[in-house]
């Protein structure tokens, strides 16, 4: 490989990464609070991971979603053969950072969890901040 090669793929003009390490789960996640989404921007999450406040956990298949609709009102409903999943909650299509919203991240499977917040923590969380009331299967 020639210098002038190797100098294309090391710097690519990103800059710096600003986050620290400790922001990031071992397996590459980035936690967001609400939910998390996976770095690599080829990386695909193999399974969705449904967190209740109760404790319950739901992994999902993303190769299993027919289809996601986002009703601003109602919330996102994961439809899975004749199953659905309904994420409810608040700025649901907002952003949580820039060019990164739950929904379109679902879309492109890039978010590795989603978990609910319990109401004191709704409560204190930023008016404008991505908040998940409750997961329903």
């Amino acid at each position: 490989m020639s210098d002038r090669t190797l100098h294309k793929y090391l710097n690519r003009g990103d800059g710096p990464v600003s986050t620290t390490p400790d922001e990031f789960e071992a397996d590459g996640t980035e936690d967001l609070g609400a939910f998390g989404i996976i770095r690599g921007q080829r990386d695909r999450a193999v399974m969705l991971e449904l967190r209740k406040k109760t404790g319950n956990v739901l992994a999902i298949g993303y190769g299993w979603i027919d289809r996601v609709e986002l009703d601003p009102s109602f919330g996102i409903t994961l439809h899975l053969g004749n199953q659905r999943i309904t994420i409810r909650g608040r700025n649901l299509n907002a952003e949580a950072r820039p060019q990164v919203r739950l929904f379109q991240q679902i879309t492109r499977q890039k978010v590795s969890f989603v978990q609910e917040i319990d109401q004191v923590g709704a409560l204190k969380a930023d008016q404008q901040a991505v908040v998940i009331e409750e997961l329903q299967w």
